[in-house]
């Protein structure tokens, strides 16, 4: 069945349940909810006895529009119905809190494959010019220059040479706490950059992703042929899952943004903007999670000494398993039910 036809099918009942949900002050309202399916066209509202019924076909609907790969802005709008009405119906509250925790056990992950075309596009556009540069610097290692300045390189060699006082830190920071914001800083600056290129009709983001993509891989790659390869991998081994997967999340963010401006289908410019951003702007709270979290472990556990190198590299690898693991499974369990 084509969306248009499920919409006209259904939305007489979802109108039903935005009525019951937002009553206009009537004192009997919590006790009324929309006709059966059976009775949709009937213009009395039956009791509370039918909610049961009516919240299961509610839920069912989610579940077709997630199996027929729906539009987000259809999912989205009756995930916002099922979670009203069970908040409605149980009586629940809903906190920021819950809510966060809600987003980040269930509803990123399946966002992130529900987007899975523009994430796989940033995780190409990212990561395959970066293992290239790393790859192609143990060849040619002059190659550095073309990206990096000789000062900019002479400046990593300094915050990784196996004699550094401090690992990864700048001369001018003086403690962890001013690593930790300068961490913070400079992972979000990225992630925007990556996200609000994406209003330049995809330009920007193409850009972006690419561009950190190369300097990242160059820094990687030099700092390798360098043989500078306890002291760089591990310190970024810890945090590398998280941070390169926020900035992958940003770009498709504004591929997103990018993609609906240019093609928009049958829809204005400007509504096509608008759905993709609410589609957008949740990819980028979960780079916002993820990029938070790399910073704490750039500024807290990299750096430690004290930590042998292969726990470093394997506490690294772990951690690309579970967030990979964490984006292909978690959420599916409450699809499906």
């Amino acid at each position: 069945m084509k969306e248009t036809q499920f919409i006209r099918q259904r939305q007489s009942e979802w109108e039903a349940w935005d009525r019951w949900l937002n009553p206009a002050g009537s004192k009997s309202r919590a006790k009324r909810v929309m006709q059966p399916a059976a009775r949709a066209s009937a213009a009395d509202e039956l009791t509370v006895d039918c909610l049961p019924s009516a919240f299961r076909r509610l839920c069912h609907d989610l579940s077709l529009a997630r199996d027929r790969s729906y539009s987000s802005a259809l999912v989205h709008a009756l995930h916002d119905r099922v979670l009203a009405a069970h908040q409605r119906i149980y009586g629940a509250r809903r906190r920021l809190a819950g809510h966060w925790l809600e987003f980040l056990a269930d509803g990123l992950p399946r966002l992130v494959r529900e987007e899975k075309r523009f994430i796989l596009a940033a995780a190409a556009l990212f990561f395959v010019p970066l293992l290239i540069t790393l790859a192609l610097l143990q060849w040619y290692p002059d190659g550095v220059y073309y990206l990096l300045s000789p000062g900019e390189a002479a400046s990593y060699e300094e915050m990784y040479a196996p004699t550094a006082e401090r690992l990864g830190r700048p001369r001018g920071a003086s403690d962890q706490l001013t690593m930790l914001a300068f961490y913070i800083a400079h992972n979000v600056r990225i992630d925007f950059q990556c996200f609000a290129g994406g209003i330049v009709f995809g330009l920007g983001s193409l850009f972006y992703i690419v561009f950190n993509g190369l300097m990242i891989g160059a820094t990687a790659g030099h700092l390798t042929q360098i043989g500078y390869i306890e002291t760089f991998w591990g310190f970024v081994a810890g945090h590398s899952a998280p941070e390169l997967i926020g900035i992958v999340l940003s770009g498709a963010a504004g591929l997103r943004i990018g993609y609906a401006l240019v093609a928009p289908g049958r829809k204005r410019r400007l509504d096509a903007l608008k759905d993709a951003a609410q589609v957008a702007v949740r990819l980028l709270y979960g780079a916002a999670a993820l990029t938070f979290s790399a910073a704490f472990i750039e500024a807290l556990w990299s750096p430690n000494r004290a930590l042998p190198f292969n726990v470093k590299i394997g506490a690294g690898i772990a951690l690309w398993v579970v967030l990979v693991a964490y984006f292909v499974f978690a959420g599916r369990r409450t699809h499906a039910a």
